[in-house]
């Protein structure tokens, strides 16, 4: 048996990504929150991670602590069928994309944190922003374009899916400028189950982190706060 750490399902991007996925192939685990406090978590986050960060993977059966969204998921591919696409040329281009989200879009990532919550106008981005956004767009439409979809590698969520799960919720949540194709895509992701679930519960948290609610609004003008 699987136990998952995570952090608030509102705020943690990296989180969702292992989350999604073994939810979506049904991949049974127990899930441990976390919350994100207003100081440093490095002591609690130490208890279950040597790292100090979410999400943390602990598999019971053999003793092993996976403690990197990407080493989560390539450690249930070694264990578990479809964490990859089956056909090799999509499985590879999946795992280059996984690993240019892994270490890429940063401008994305620093100017629109995940908040599920909220729904935000932009103020003007900057071009490192604007390149991002390009190049998601590209990225998604060959995906789509070469596989065919509905999702990025194919007929089948995969992990690939997981890692721009993050992105699909800053989409909705910021209102990204994504082309027909991309945002076709994105509503698609968000109508799964897994999807559907985290963002439920997500609106049901009564965490408040002033540093992740802050970083959201620094993005423009608050239109709605969803959560209950």
């Amino acid at each position: 048996m699987y136990t998952l750490f995570i952090a608030n399902k509102n705020y943690s991007s990296w989180s969702l990504r292992p989350w999604a996925l073994m939810r979506e192939l049904g991949i049974p685990f127990e899930e441990k929150i976390a919350p994100f406090g207003s100081d440093s978590n490095w002591d609690e986050f130490r208890s279950f991670n040597p790292a100090g960060k979410v999400p943390c993977l602990h598999a019971s059966k053999e003793a092993d602590v996976v403690w990197d969204s990407l080493a989560i998921i390539e450690y249930l591919a070694e264990r578990h069928e479809g964490v990859w696409p089956a056909d090799g040329k999509a499985r590879t281009w999946a795992r280059c994309a996984a690993a240019e989200m892994h270490s890429g879009f940063g401008a994305i990532r620093q100017t629109c944190p995940m908040h599920v919550g909220f729904r935000i106008q932009m103020k003007p981005t900057s071009a490192a922003f604007n390149h991002d956004i390009a190049r998601l767009n590209e990225l998604w439409n060959h995906g789509l374009d070469q596989f065919g979809g509905p999702f990025l590698a194919g007929a089948k969520f995969t992990a690939i899916d997981a890692f721009f799960a993050p992105v699909v919720f800053r989409a909705q949540s910021y209102g990204l400028a994504l082309n027909e194709k991309s945002n076709a895509y994105a509503k698609h992701l968000l109508q799964t189950n897994a999807m559907q679930q985290w963002q439920t519960e997500a609106l049901k948290e009564s965490w408040r982190e002033p540093g992740h609610e802050d970083a959201a609004l620094a993005a423009g003008t608050l239109l709605a706060d969803l959560r209950t």
